[in-house]
């Protein structure tokens, strides 16, 4: 017997979706408008059996939810837009913002809605007409079997201790932690592919404030910015969700934003010098200009040449993402590119080239980006091949072990990279145009 309808509450402490974005006017002039936010869910019904749990068009809780002092107002979600003009970003008019993500279903398990982050998740979702199935129990059932199904598909759910317990995350930063995992964009070279199992679902946490809270004790205890001179001034930094494009689910899940006013109280460290950094390929960046993020995050952008964006569905295009690279700039943050992965493509040399003299343009006038560059060249492994080809069968993608060498990480596993020739020619040109087009950049590492 289906069980009865769900009367949908908004929860305790959680406040709509804003309906206006708009502050900062010159910053917000660099991308179009932001579509009011999405309307509350307060008051909708719909009900019956599914997977294992009861569907709704948002969330019910019985229960005072967890941790609500964390929660801040719901994100707006960015304006529906179509892609991106072709136009290169010097002199170009400000493309429009890509159309959010938008899961089909969303699975909540029991647990995560006893948590107020958790519970405005959903909330967030329902507005935006996602099913809702409510889980009978914290284990997640009824998983899709299609691509299609699991990336349509988001899971709010609790992280146990062993998911928030941050890990070490060389070269980049002293400390990964995850907010969620699984990404929304197709990019037919994810390296999520050889590094999560199971469907490609987007798992969201319910329990973001015991996520922060493992943060400040590691304060100085790590092996890269804790250790090197060369960036002892970015402080002990913590990497957010390396295993999901974290900007791409922001208007759903709020973390992002709470993540950066966690940040910026310098109290929340004991003072001490820290830095929150993730890395993006989506431009809905209207939301978080006005955060008070003390300059303690550092936003970087995922580029690519344009001969690339081919291989990277269901993400902005390279002249949104850098118009969202000044915009964020000029609210503030520090900045960096992470030009991946990078391809001996046709005319690569002249295409990476101009996607540095773009991001230059798109920096131009803006006062102290303290910008970084990473450099991380394209490589797969045999079990990311079967699972990439398998999602794209029809890839045009270059993963030839004939045209690369054969390297074993300090794991003992195998990774297939360009040649050293390749290496050495390449390695030159981007960091050869870095020093001509953004020649205040400091190049973090090559990889």
């Amino acid at each position: 017997m289906a069980e009865p309808d769900l009367v949908i509450a908004s929860p305790a402490g959680i406040p709509p979706a804003p309906t206006d974005m708009g502050v900062v006017n010159d910053l917000l002039d660099l991308l179009t408008a932001q579509a009011p936010g999405a309307p509350s869910a307060v008051g909708a019904t719909s009900g019956g059996a599914t997977s294992g749990g009861t569907t709704s068009g948002g969330a019910a809780n019985g229960t005072a939810a967890r941790g609500s002092a964390t929660i801040g107002p719901a994100p707006a979600a960015p304006a529906a837009g179509a892609a991106a003009d072709d136009a290169p970003a010097s002199g170009a008019a400000a493309p429009r913002p890509w159309a959010p993500w938008v899961p089909r279903r969303v699975l909540v398990t029991p647990s995560a809605l006893g948590w107020a982050h958790g519970a405005a998740v959903v909330e967030r979702a329902a507005a935006l007409g996602a099913e809702i199935v409510r889980l009978k129990a914290d284990r997640l059932t009824g998983l899709p079997d299609s691509y299609r199904d699991a990336k349509t598909t988001m899971a709010v759910v609790v992280a146990s201790p062993s998911r928030r317990r941050p890990q070490p995350i060389p070269p980049s930063a002293d400390w990964r932690f995850d907010l969620a995992e699984g990404c929304p964009a197709h990019c037919q070279y994810c390296y999520l592919a050889g590094s999560l199992a199971g469907p490609p679902i987007i798992r969201t946490y319910a329990n973001l404030p015991e996520i922060l809270a493992e943060l400040p004790p590691l304060i100085g205890q790590g092996s890269v910015t804790s250790r090197d001179p060369a960036r002892a001034a970015e402080g002990t930094t913590f990497e957010a969700s390396c295993y999901t494009d974290p900007l791409g689910i922001e208007h759903l899940t709020g973390a992002l934003a709470e993540a950066i006013r966690f940040f910026g109280r310098t109290e929340a460290f004991g003072g001490a010098p820290a830095q929150l950094r993730f890395t993006t390929k989506f431009d809905a960046v209207a939301p978080l200009l006005t955060l008070p993020h003390g300059r303690r995050t550092r936003i970087r952008f995922s580029v690519n040449a344009r001969a690339a964006e081919r291989f990277e569905g269901g993400a902005p295009r390279m002249p949104a993402r850098l118009a969202a690279l000044r915009a964020v700039a000029l609210a503030g943050y520090r900045v960096g590119l992470t030009v991946a992965p990078i391809m001996p493509l046709p005319d690569w040399r002249a295409e990476y080239d101009a996607l540095l003299r773009d991001a230059a343009a798109a920096l131009q006038g803006v006062p102290d980006p303290d910008l970084t560059v990473e450099l991380i060249t394209h490589r797969f492994t045999p079990g990311s091949r079967e699972v990439l080809q398998g999602w794209y069968p029809g890839t045009k993608l270059e993963m030839d072990e004939a045209q690369r060498v054969r390297k074993t990480t300090k794991f003992g596993s195998t990774k297939w990279v360009y040649p050293k020739p390749v290496m050495v020619q390449m390695r030159e040109a981007l960091e050869d145009g870095v020093a001509r087009h953004l020649p205040g950049a400091r190049i973090l590492y090559w990889t």
